[in-house]
């Protein structure tokens, strides 16, 4: 008996996906048209609401001492300056001089909101990005920052200050947003929101729809089954629909109704 549940589970199970493959295969033009709609909107929006960013980047080069000479133990000392340097180019002393140099109409944490410091791994460098909607002002925010924070760390910390080995250039072309992707995410999420609905849409449906489900839930043989002809399937839509309303799938109690029973018992009969 456990074998027997264990492949009626199964086989509901396999029903049921069947079921949920057919009822999105009959919306597929509505899932297409999601996807076409949102990302379009989605690409739209990107392109012409949301402001364009531009990135420019200058690289510094963390010394321990002015010498030719570098001993282990320097580079040591460099590498863990590095990581000391990284929270001082973002500090308010030198983003404020930056702010009063430049002129900027922005607060402190507005730009350094526009700032980003990356050292990449097993190096002494330290990547100074700088991001606006302006690319000029992108490459002069990347430049006063790189070299203020220089001056700023040799004054305060008496090192040798780092050195300044490239400058930022001014982009041409914009960081983010990207279009594109923000198009294939737009359409996802519009495929995802038809095919989502059409499953719970599926799963909530009680109603027994074919001779399959007069079979699975009232363990009837369909003897016959009368279609409609072409000109009577529009007026006789609702009432076929309230038709199927009328048995659901609690019939599964045994409780199966008055009609259902006089055909069995006719059926014995003969």
């Amino acid at each position: 008996m456990n074998n027997n549940a264990t492949r009626f589970d199964d086989d509901e199970i396999e029903i049921d996906l069947l079921q949920l493959f057919r009822a999105l295969k009959k919306r597929i033009l509505w899932i297409i048209g999601a996807g076409v709609l949102f990302g379009g909107a989605f690409g739209a929006f990107s392109k012409f609401v949301i402001t364009p960013q531009y990135t420019s980047t200058a690289m510094v080069y963390i010394l321990s001492k002015e010498t030719t000479l570098t001993s282990l133990a320097d580079l040591q000392i460099g590498s863990q300056l590095t990581k000391d340097y990284k929270i001082i180019v973002t500090s308010r002393p030198v983003l404020s001089e930056v702010i009063s140099k430049l002129k900027l109409d922005l607060t402190y944490e507005q730009l350094v909101s526009k700032i980003s410091i990356d050292n990449p791994s097993d190096t002494r460098i330290l990547s100074i990005t700088a991001k606006d909607p302006d690319p000029v002002l992108a490459k002069e925010l990347a430049d006063a920052v790189a070299k203020t924070s220089s001056n700023y760390i040799g004054d305060i910390m008496e090192m040798v200050p780092p050195k300044i080995i490239e400058e930022g250039v001014v982009p041409e072309e914009k960081t983010s947003p990207s279009n594109g992707r923000n198009a294939l995410l737009g359409a996802a999420l519009g495929i995802v929101l038809i095919c989502g609905l059409t499953v719970v849409e599926e799963l909530l449906n009680d109603t027994v729809q074919s001779e399959e489900d007069v079979e699975k839930y009232l363990g009837l043989t369909v003897l016959a089954s009368v279609p409609l002809r072409e000109g009577e399937q529009e007026e006789d839509k609702d009432q076929q629909t309230m038709n199927r309303s009328r048995v659901h799938r609690h019939v599964s109690k045994k409780k199966t109704s008055s009609a259902f029973q006089t055909m069995l018992e006719q059926k014995s009969k003969r």
